[in-house]
């Protein structure tokens, strides 16, 4: 049964780090580009990172730019998203997503930034 998941979310002061982690199993992980979204409360889900099945490419939505770092581990079938100092207005649920036709979705982890 294909399966993201992800963990690292929690409370943060502005200025602070996270690193979040989605384990993958049930699919050939390394055959595919992820991405990480994220949905604040009352808005819309953004798109925030992407990066190619191998690694070498990556992007990343303007809001985060500098900030966050999108990498993989193929062999240890995870996504991690690094998050360097954050806002406020990075607050909300962050959800990675992957697979075929991107048909596979984690069950997210939330992410407070707040003093």
């Amino acid at each position: 049964q294909p399966q993201l998941v992800e963990s690292g979310g929690g409370l943060v002061q502005p200025g602070g780090s996270l690193r979040l982690s989605c384990a993958a199993s049930g699919f050939a992980f390394m055959l595919y580009p992820m991405r990480w979204y994220r949905r604040a409360p009352g808005k819309e889900r953004e798109l925030v990172a992407f990066i190619s099945s191998g690694g070498g490419s990556t992007d990343y939505a303007d809001s985060v730019k500098g900030r966050f770092t999108i990498s993989r581990d193929n062999g240890k079938t995870t996504v991690y998203l690094q998050m360097n100092s954050l806002k406020p207005e990075d607050t909300a649920v962050y959800y990675c997503n992957g697979g075929p036709r991107w048909i596979y979705w984690g069950q997210g982890t939330q992410v407070t930034v707040s003093s």
